[in-house]
C-alpha cells in the first residue's frame, strides 16, 4: 500500500516545521468518518492530500476509487479536485466536477468517507474528539471545559452563556463533579428561572419560616438546599428584579434570610448561572440589575453552538442510533446533519436522529438513511425571509463559487432553497 499523501500531525507537531510559523493557523483536513465509522484524524495540508483505496487507511471503503480526490490549501481556501472517481466527490452535499474552491468548515464526502476542512488543524492534534459516558468533547468544547475546571476547583461562581440546547446544564454538572475531591460533596440543584411562577421566586430561592404568610411552614430554599454543593440557575435573565437584589446580597455576604426569619443563615453553594440572553442588553432595557450583572460578569464561559463544533456530530449520531438498536447510519445522513444549523443544538439533533432511527427500524432498512431524517429538522422554525436577492449579484457570486449553490447561498446569507427557487424562476422566465 502507498503511504498517505499529506502531512500527518505526528510529523509536524513542531510549529517550526517547514511551512509552519508559530501562531499562524495551519490549514488541514480532519477525517471524521472513514468507511461509515466516526473518527477524528487530523492531517495537515502542507502538501496535497490524496484519498483513495490505494491508501491503507481507506482500503476498506469499497465506494472509493483507487485514486479518488485530492485536497490542498491555497491562499486561505481549499481546492478539492475529483480525480475521475466512479462515485463522485461532494462538497457540502453538492457533487463537484474537476476542481472546486471550498472554504474552511466545508464537509467533503467521498464514498463512505467524510472530511472536514479546517482553518487550523492544530487544536485537533492537541485535543481530538473524545467520548466518555455518552459525552462528546471536541477541541472547542475542551477549551471551555479547561476554563470551567479552573473556576470549579477555585470555588468561583460561574456565568455560562450559550444557546438553548447546547449543554449549559452539562457544564454545571461538570462543575459539581470537579469540586467533589476538593470540598464536601453537597447536592446538585438545578432551577430554570423562566419556569418559576410569578410571585414565588423569593420564597423558593430563600426559603420561609412558619407564619411568614398565610399557610407558611418551615421550608428551605434552593440556596440552602444546595449548601456545600452546586446551584444551577438557568435563564438567570428571567428572574424578577426584586429577587435579583436579594440574590446579589447573598453573593456579597454568603448569608440567606428566609421569609419570616429574624436572623440570616450562612450558606456556601457554588452557583452556576446560565442564560441565552445578552445580559448587557437586558441591563440597558432595565430588565436586569446592573450591579448584579457586574457581580456575575467574571468568570464567564461562552459555550459554542453545535454548528461550530461540527466534528462532534458524527459521534452523537452514531451513539444515538446505537442506543436505539437501529441499523448503522449512512454517511450521507451524517453529512446532512453536519450541514444543518441546528438552532436547538444537541438536544434537537438527538431528538431528530432518534426519530430517524425509529423510521429505519420500522422500514427494516439496512442503514439509517438521510431520507429517514425530517426535511425540516435542524433548520430554523421560521426561516428568515432574508434580504431581497438581486439576480445579477446572484449570478456573479455563483460564478465566483464555480456553480456551487450551497456555497453561494452561504456567501449571500440566504438559505440554499431560497436561492434555488430564484434560479429556477429566472430560468423559467428566460425560456419563455
Amino acid at each position: 500500500m502507498q503511504p498517505l499523501v499529506g502531512v500527518p500531525p505526528a510529523e509536524t507537531l513542531d510549529d517550526r516545521a517547514p511551512g509552519a510559523t508559530a501562531g499562524v493557523p495551519v490549514p488541514g483536513v480532519v477525517l471524521i468518518v472513514v468507511n461509515g465509522e466516526p473518527v477524528c484524524i487530523p492531517l495537515r495540508t502542507a502538501r496535497p492530500l490524496e484519498i483513495g483505496r490505494q491508501i491503507e487507511r481507506f482500503s476498506r471503503d469499497e465506494r472509493l476509487s483507487r485514486q479518488h480526490l485530492r485536497v490542498d490549501a491555497k491562499a486561505g481556501h481549499f481546492r478539492v479536485r475529483d480525480l475521475g472517481s466512479r462515485n463522485g466527490t461532494f462538497v457540502d452535499g453538492v457533487r463537484v466536477e474537476g476542481g472546486h474552491i471550498a472554504d474552511a468548515g466545508s464537509v467533503v464526502r467521498a464514498g463512505r468517507t467524510l472530511l472536514l476542512l479546517v482553518e487550523d488543524v492544530r487544536p485537533f492534534e492537541k485535543n481530538p474528539v473524545t467520548v466518555n459516558d455518552g459525552e462528546v468533547v471536541g477541541p472547542r468544547l475542551r477549551e471551555v471545559l479547561d476554563m470551567v475546571r479552573v473556576a470549579a476547583t477555585e470555588g468561583d461562581n460561574l456565568l455560562v452563556l450559550g444557546e438553548s440546547g447546547c449543554g449549559k446544564e452539562r457544564i454545571a454538572r461538570h462543575v459539581h463533579v470537579l469540586r467533589r475531591p476538593q470540598k464536601a460533596s453537597g447536592p446538585f440543584v438545578a432551577v430554570n428561572c423562566a419556569t418559576i411562577p410569578e410571585g414565588v421566586a423569593e420564597r423558593l430561592l430563600l426559603g420561609a419560616r412558619r407564619g411568614a404568610f398565610s399557610g407558611a411552614t418551615d421550608s428551605e430554599g434552593w440556596l440552602q438546599a444546595a449548601d456545600g454543593g452546586v446551584l444551577f440557575l438557568d435563564e438567570i435573565g428571567e428572574l424578577d428584579l426584586d429577587v435579583q437584589s436579594k440574590l446579589l446580597r447573598v453573593l456579597e455576604t454568603g448569608e440567606v434570610t428566609p421569609l419570616g426569619a429574624t436572623r440570616p443563615v450562612q450558606v456556601h453553594p457554588q452557583i452556576v448561572f446560565a442564560t441565552h440572553r445578552d445580559l448587557r442588553t437586558s441591563v440597558a432595557r432595565g430588565t436586569f440589575r446592573a450591579d448584579l450583572f457586574y457581580r456575575l460578569e467574571q468568570p464567564v464561559v461562552v459555550l459554542p453552538p453545535l454548528r461550530e463544533r461540527r466534528e462532534e456530530i458524527p459521534f452523537y449520531v452514531a451513539m444515538e442510533i446505537e442506543r436505539r438498536k437501529a441499523p448503522p447510519p449512512h454517511p450521507a445522513l451524517i453529512e446532512a446533519c453536519m450541514l444543518r444549523p441546528w438552532p436547538g443544538n444537541v438536544r434537537e439533533l438527538l431528538h431528530n436522529v432518534r426519530a430517524a432511527a425509529v423510521k429505519a427500524v420500522a422500514e427494516r432498512s439496512d442503514e439509517v438513511m438521510v431520507e429517514h431524517l425530517d426535511v425540516r429538522a435542524g433548520h430554523p422554525l421560521e426561516p428568515a425571509k432574508g434580504p431581497a436577492l438581486d439576480l445579477e449579484r446572484v449570478k456573479e457570486e455563483l460564478r465566483r463559487q464555480e456553480g456551487n449553490v450551497t456555497a453561494t447561498a452561504r456567501a449571500l446569507g440566504v438559505h440554499r432553497n431560497q436561492l434555488r427557487r430564484l434560479l429556477d424562476k429566472s430560468g423559467s422566465e428566460e425560456n419563455r
